[in-house]
């Protein structure tokens, strides 16, 4: 702002001297012998330049125009008229008064220039009796102008304050709004605890017990890999759900995080023991990423070993390539045999591992490859260059 403000008082500043110099010229040149008239000039323009001082000098800019308008008067010759000496420098001085000033300075700068205004007069030839003629100049020199310029301040600050105002109502709605945001979490939060973790839970517990039961002869048989696959699973299932109930929550325990690439190899021990043989091979140099992206990827990846589980044949094999630009994750597994019943919830994991894939500016793509056999599913994450 202080570079446009600056410009405008040099701009008013050089428009008052041009106006009164001019006007001088054609006036004064014929009232003011000599060395008066270039004295006169002068100050004429030194006291206009001074428009264009800071605020804080309004006063004194006043207070030297009023002197002037005095001065004018004072060595003007008998008997001649009094021309215009610096009337466009008043009135600017009278509005930088009233819109800059504050106080006793302001009434101050407004006497001044009152008193300049009534000063010339009387000193100019005009009859001190005649006090509504030099009432009135003094009107139209000093407190109009004045007047004007506290009007202008006081409407700027009215309009300032309407926007702080405004910002404030804007603040106190988004905090409001966020509030609610976290308290809709902390209720989401609550419900996956009550109805999911409780479910889990048991389904752990039951898993157990079942495999347990089956006493320590059939430690080994399908039926108890496939319990301990259940307790595993579970476990896991619970943890994660603890993790995304800290996240909801805005408050995650210290130490706690989601889970990213690093804990692959859990995930892949997990969908093992549930009977799923996965291979993971990575291709190329592999770069920290941001967490937010890990934590996407390895959700992908999850969401392809699952997908497997549910709709393969018992094997995938999957494979993460960093690229100069871009990882791509792709996952291989054959499908199941036409006799096994299909698997609900056609596509919504699918559907989850595209969304991933948009939210990072990434693509998926999917299908049967192989005549049919195989299905593969690519996931393709843009990386910045470095």
């Amino acid at each position: 702002m202080s570079g446009p403000l600056t410009r405008q008082s040099l701009m008013v500043a050089g428009f008052c001297v041009l106006a009164d110099v001019l006007t001088f010229f054609y006036e004064g040149a014929y009232a003011y012998p000599g060395m008066s008239f270039w004295w006169l000039l002068a100050g004429i323009v030194l006291a206009d330049a001074a428009l264009a001082s800071p605020a804080r000098l309004s006063g004194a800019v006043a207070l030297a125009q009023a002197v002037l308008a005095v001065a004018g008067a004072l060595i003007l010759p008998a008997g001649g008229p009094l021309p215009d000496v610096n009337d466009a420098g008043l009135l600017v001085a009278a509005y930088r008064s009233g819109a800059w000033l504050r106080g006793r300075p302001a009434v101050l700068a407004l006497l001044y220039l009152v008193a300049g205004s009534v000063g010339a007069g009387v000193l100019g030839g005009t009859d001190p009796a005649d006090w509504r003629s030099l009432l009135l100049h003094a009107v139209k020199e000093a407190l109009l102008a004045w007047l004007v310029g506290r009007y202008t301040a006081a409407r700027g600050a009215h309009i300032a304050e309407l926007r702080q105002r405004a910002e404030r109502e804007r603040e106190r709605a988004q905090q409001a709004l966020a509030d609610a945001v976290a308290g809709e979490r902390s209720a989401i939060a609550r419900d996956l605890h009550d109805v999911i973790a409780h479910h889990v839970s048991a389904i752990g517990v039951h898993a157990g017990a079942a495999r347990l039961g089956l006493g320590a002869a059939k430690e080994a048989s399908p039926v108890s890999t496939a319990l301990v696959a259940v307790e595993t699973s579970s476990r896991a299932a619970l943890l994660d759900l603890r993790r995304m109930l800290d996240f909801l929550h805005a408050g995650a325990a210290e130490g706690a995080r989601q889970p990213g690439l690093d804990d692959l190899d859990e995930l892949v021990h997990t969908v093992s023991a549930a009977g799923l043989r996965t291979s993971v091979t990575v291709e190329g140099d592999p770069r920290e990423l941001e967490d937010s992206l890990d934590i996407a990827v390895y959700r992908v990846v999850q969401e392809m070993l699952t997908n497997a589980l549910r709709h393969g044949d018992g094997r995938v094999d999957v494979v993460l390539s960093y690229g100069s630009s871009s990882l791509t994750v792709t996952a291989v597994n054959p499908k199941a045999a036409p006799g096994r019943p299909p698997a609900d919830s056609p596509h919504r994991g699918l559907d989850g591992i595209s969304s991933r894939a948009r939210m990072f500016d990434g693509h998926a793509e999917y299908g049967p490859v192989s005549g049919g056999a195989d299905w593969k599913t690519t996931v393709t994450f843009p990386l910045d260059g470095t």
